[in-house]
């Protein structure tokens, strides 16, 4: 990617092609979980590739300093362009079908979903957002957000606090984007990670926030 290498994870579905997702990491890295999910996907019918946006770095559950070290050291920059260069490959791969791609993440990467939409226009159809979205002063600029959007977040979240969240929805319908964002009641950050690093994981809404992002995977981009 971008004149140099980067790494990633693919998974193709048993049919040997479906819509391309993009998945994109938490703040822990390109970890077993993250490829669960692109394996998860895959058996739902949908080709998805996860980029290494670290670049062969992960950090640990009891490691959460070292996650936060390696989110704030990713240059935003390069991330973009590695973002850009996996559409690029899902788009020219055999195994994808169409003319877009779905952008799904997590926590760090449940906001670069939001960042990548918008950067990408009409390559990118569908957008799924798990805790994770731009707020407050000095968030990336998404009004130029053309794809619908699925967003997934806890009401009692320390890191994106619903309240701000619900601020950006009502900002982003209001420029006329196809926005539906779900709250998950007593739930807190993290909550669909079934590794539950943070001791937070429900497989209820887990597994209903899943119930809803299939389906709006398949009438977007099928």
């Amino acid at each position: 990617m971008n004149g140099d290498r980067a790494r990633g994870y693919l998974a193709v579905p048993a049919s040997g092609e479906g819509p391309g997702i993009l998945v994109i990491q938490e703040w822990w890295g390109l970890v077993p979980q993250i490829k669960r999910v692109c394996d998860r996907l895959a058996a739902e019918g949908f080709t998805a590739l996860a980029p290494d946006l670290f670049r062969g770095e992960i950090a640990e559950h009891t490691e959460m300093d070292k996650a936060e070290e390696l989110m704030n050291a990713l240059p935003p920059a390069r991330a973009a362009r590695d973002m850009s260069a996996a559409i690029d490959y899902l788009l020219a791969n055999p195994a994808v079908r169409g003319d877009a791609v779905g952008v799904l993440g997590f926590c760090m990467g449940g906001m670069l979903t939001f960042l990548i939409s918008a950067q990408e226009g009409s390559r990118v159809r569908a957008t799924v957002a798990f805790y994770g979205a731009p707020l407050g002063e000095g968030a990336p600029d998404v009004s130029g957000l053309s794809s619908s959007v699925l967003g997934h977040f806890a009401e009692d979240d320390a890191f994106f606090p619903a309240p701000a969240v619900r601020e950006l929805e009502a900002t982003l319908k209001g420029l006329g984007k196809d926005i539906t964002f779900h709250f998950y009641a007593g739930r807190g950050h993290g909550f669909a990670n079934e590794e539950d690093p943070l001791g937070t994981h429900d497989p209820e809404h887990t597994a209903e926030a899943w119930a809803r992002t299939i389906p709006f995977l398949h009438e977007t981009l099928d």
